[in-house]
């Protein structure tokens, strides 16, 4: 048997509440809350009486991506949190995010089995859960399989905040509760962000936030930018905002890396370099290795990359035309001004051309990020020659598929052009310097 939610007004909460703070004899401590500690009263509640707050930056993600994948009101949350069914579906997700919690966060369900309720909930006046979200949809579960060992699970120990508490002092007091590091680790990357733009967005400086959460000014900063990169690719690119899944996990160094390599191009050149960077994210499976071993390629060497990737492709780079006909338009900063790489990343975006183009572009990556490291060593070359060679004498024509075997010839016949552009470069040093190549050399 699962919990049923069933919302009771707000009247009736904030009645029993104040009913109960009258009569409580009982006191708990709060720190950081209006530059003081201050003692709370605190109250044994009904299970079934408290809401969960929709505003809580842990559930953001899960919020918005149950928003997208169910095609809800984008406001569902944060309008509903006084009605029953978004309610049960705000319970739903603590309950996913409580079982999927990283394996260094104790297991709520298991502690409460043992230990039951050892720290009072944090609540509103009206009822609202600030602090103790997870453990509510816990008790909640527990007590409904089996209300005969459960039954201290009946009431909840609640510490109540002030009436006159303001949505900006409970932002707060999630954000002084977040900078405790045991609390922060099952907070996944976006819903950090989140927290750190919503504290942003009230008029407050990096440094301000920083110090507030206890960390360096510049990371603060840093996953700030990344938040905003995420969002980017999501809408414009992936054409599914407020869909976090799909960058929750793995994503947070790219977007970080990503905000910082282009933050000295121009707008046109951003639009290129995110291009670069969101394909190679999307296509990561055919990589060697991870992506971020990569940033060079959508930082410091893109435009060598784009360089490449365009002469390959037959693509034409030109100065921007005075209209408003760019297909891709995603820049924050635009900036008419310079060269034109709509073409770049068309040919990365669209469905007929991607394939290919994406095909191109990691080599143009591996090709380019290998070059830089041959001007760092005079021996390079000749080491990735050597490595090339064992690596194409190792190919087994008779273990491969069939399906494989036209683009396997599109490829030899790249590698046969680059073989050429190779022997033309080298004879041509050699014979800058007055030499000439001989069977020893």
């Amino acid at each position: 048997m699962t919990f049923e939610i069933s919302v009771k007004p707000r009247s009736e909460r904030e009645a029993t509440i104040k009913k109960g703070v009258a009569a409580s004899k009982i006191t708990s401590s709060l720190d950081d809350f209006r530059g003081d500690r201050i003692e709370l009263p605190e109250v044994k509640l009904d299970v079934g009486l408290l809401v969960y707050r929709m505003a809580n930056c842990r559930t953001y993600s899960e919020q918005q991506n149950t928003i997208a994948k169910k095609g809800l009101d984008p406001a569902f949350f944060i309008k509903g949190q006084d009605v029953t069914t978004v309610q049960a579906e705000q319970h739903a997700i603590l309950r996913r995010i409580t079982k999927t919690a990283k394996a260094s966060i104790a297991n709520i369900d298991e502690v409460l089995e043992v230990e039951g309720q050892r720290e009072p909930l944090l609540v509103t006046s009206t009822g609202v859960v600030v602090n103790g979200n997870r453990r509510l949809s816990a008790i909640r579960e527990l007590y409904a399989q089996d209300e005969a060992k459960f039954t201290s699970f009946a009431y909840v120990r609640c510490a109540v905040l002030p009436s006159d508490t303001t949505a900006d002092e409970i932002d707060d007091i999630e954000a002084a509760l977040q900078a405790r590091p045991q609390t922060k680790l099952d907070y996944d990357w976006i819903g950090d962000a989140q927290l750190i733009r919503r504290q942003i967005d009230k008029s407050r400086s990096f440094d301000q936030v920083a110090l507030q959460l206890r960390r360096k000014p510049a990371d603060i900063k840093n996953l700030f930018q990344a938040l905003t990169e995420a969002e980017l690719y999501l809408g414009e690119w992936v054409g599914k905002p407020g869909q976090y899944g799909l960058v929750s996990e793995d994503a947070e160094q790219l977007f970080n890396d990503l905000s910082k390599s282009i933050s000295g191009y121009d707008g046109q050149m951003q639009n290129a370099s995110r291009a670069i960077a969101w394909s190679l994210f999307e296509n990561r499976d055919k990589l060697a290795g991870r992506v971020y071993g990569y940033n060079a390629a959508f930082g410091k060497l893109a435009p060598q990359v784009i360089a490449l990737v365009s002469e390959e492709l037959g693509l034409e780079l030109s100065e921007p035309e005075d209209d408003d006909d760019i297909e891709f338009d995603f820049s924050i900063d635009e900036d008419s001004a310079v060269t034109d790489y709509s073409s770049f990343v068309s040919a990365l975006k669209d469905e007929e051309t991607k394939d290919d183009a994406v095909d191109v572009l990691i080599d143009a990556c591996i090709t380019t990020i290998e070059r830089e490291k041959g001007k760092k060593n005079k021996n390079a070359a000749l080491k990735t020659l050597g490595q090339v060679h064992s690596k194409l004498a190792a190919i087994d024509v008779s273990t491969a598929g069939v399906a494989t075997y036209s683009p396997m010839l599109k490829q030899i016949s790249s590698i046969k052009d680059i073989l050429e552009k190779l022997d033309t470069n080298i004879e041509a040093a050699l014979a800058a310097q007055g030499s000439k190549p001989t069977s020893e050399q």
